[in-house]
């Protein structure tokens, strides 16, 4: 009984570690979302044009020679260019591409985070009135060419 129950055991070790040695089979809609159809300009796995069958017919090809999902990028950038690829690689362009808006964000934030205190801290007043500065007055004069600017324009 206990010989029967290790071979089993052996048997099940040895096939778990052939199954994990073995690549995994690429799935066509796999590729297909990462890659754009370079007439369309769109995802290949929306794309429907003559363009978009001659892309699908290459990578099926590639996937059935037994290419991996990065060695058929490698290949479809070959073949059409950096535009096939639905995301830029991490080389200069393609991390400006990614960090960019994110650096924008942030400075964003940091702006606000620096801004709202201020408005805070301003004393409560009309709305669309400067508040005067701490014990600031204005002389006879000035509030009396006040009145006649503000009966010309007003």
């Amino acid at each position: 009984m206990t010989r029967s129950v290790l071979l089993a055991l052996v048997l099940c070790l040895s096939l778990g570690s052939t199954a994990l040695a073995q690549a995994p089979k690429v799935e066509q809609y796999d590729v297909e979302d990462e890659v754009m159809c370079v007439s369309c300009n769109v995802p290949l796995f929306i794309a429907e044009s003559p363009q978009a069958d001659g892309q699908r017919r290459l990578i099926r090809s590639l996937i059935d020679e037994g290419l991996t999902k990065d060695e058929i990028k490698t290949r479809l950038v070959a073949e059409y260019g950096e535009d096939v690829l639905a995301m830029p690689e991490d080389n200069g362009t393609g991390l400006a591409v990614k960090l960019v808006p994110i650096l924008a964000v942030l400075a964003l934030v940091a702006g606000l985070a620096l801004l709202i205190p201020r408005w805070r801290r301003r004393p409560p007043g009309v709305p669309g009135t400067v508040a005067a500065a701490p014990g600031a007055t204005a002389s006879d004069a000035e509030l009396e060419r006040l009145d006649a600017d503000l009966e010309r324009f007003g």
